[in-house]
């Protein structure tokens, strides 16, 4: 039969030589990933249906992890928390990162003013804590700066919430500020010459140069920081951990504190693996509801 004799288009395929050998090189990274990233976090939702202190085994319990959960309002308070890192970051570090860029990007010697708000991001998120906490805390730096000026009613900034938490998205902001210029300061560097020097010349400067050129020409990069920014704020550990370590009592918790506290202070890993699960779905719906925005944006004019 001709039909036998004749290779079908995907036994060609198959016998390929060039697709064997990409499968070769694809399939160590495919096989890394599953075993690094998909098997634990198939295995981190299991345990979230379960009660489970890492002794014996796992036991099912179905949704009472996700329902204390909400139930607790220390959790909720997390959440609040949470949510404030999102909003925080995206104003102040982004927002003044823009601002540095956009008043250097011209200047002779612009790189050398942007130096000083670089150098932080090279300290650990541990270590920025660790930095501010001397200059926050009780009769701390600040503090005695304020008491030379007269200032002695001051606020106890890492006690009070949330003002402890604003605190610390300033201090975050400290150490992500420079990079951020950064970006933007490559972005604004690769916009042509041409329709800028067109603009100046129909009269365009200032607000409304930015308005008109930079900001549209600016927005893909914009929406890369952006994303980034929602997803590192959303998984805010180290400089909490660093500064109040979510206190005082569990006021100036992240959900990333409040799943690490359950699940190795309180060894309450099902109940901790629910956090986990929870603060990923998040994360996971930010994203997409911010990458479909920018691409309905983008095809939208």
């Amino acid at each position: 039969m001709t039909s036998e004799k004749t290779p079908t288009a995907k036994s060609a395929r198959r016998r390929d030589p060039y697709r064997r050998s990409a499968a070769g090189f694809i399939a160590p990274g495919v096989l890394l990933v599953a075993v690094l990233l998909y098997l634990p976090l198939l295995w981190t939702t299991f345990l979230s249906f379960t009660e489970y202190n890492g002794l014996g085994d796992p036991e099912w319990i179905a949704f009472d992890n996700y329902v204390e959960m909400f139930d607790d309002p220390e959790f909720l308070g997390s959440v609040f928390n949470t949510l404030l890192w999102v909003l925080g970051t995206l104003l102040v570090p982004v927002g003044i990162g823009l601002g540095i860029a956009l008043l250097t990007w011209n200047l002779k010697g612009g790189s050398w003013l942007r130096l000083p708000f670089l150098i932080p991001y090279a300290l650990s998120g541990i270590g920025v804590g660790v930095i501010w906490s001397f200059v926050l805390s009780g009769d701390g730096a600040l503090d005695q700066a304020l008491a030379a000026f007269g200032v002695t009613d001051t606020p106890r900034w890492l006690v009070d919430a949330p003002l402890n938490t604003v605190v610390m998205i300033l201090a975050t902001a400290w150490q992500g500020v420079g990079v951020n210029a950064l970006l933007f300061t490559i972005g604004l560097q690769s916009i042509p010459k041409e329709p800028l020097e067109a603009a100046r010349m129909d009269g365009a400067n200032g607000f409304r140069l930015f308005r008109s050129i930079l900001w549209p020409m600016l927005r893909p990069l914009t929406a890369v920081v952006v994303g980034l920014s929602i997803v590192a704020s959303l998984k805010t550990f180290d400089i909490v951990q660093g500064m109040t370590k979510g206190g005082p009592g569990r006021d100036s918790e992240t959900l990333a504190l409040t799943m690490y506290k359950e699940s190795f202070v309180n060894t309450e890993y099902g109940l901790g693996a629910a956090i986990a699960v929870f603060l990923t779905v998040v994360t996971l719906v930010a994203s997409i509801l911010y990458l479909r925005q920018q691409l309905s944006s983008k095809h939208g004019g």
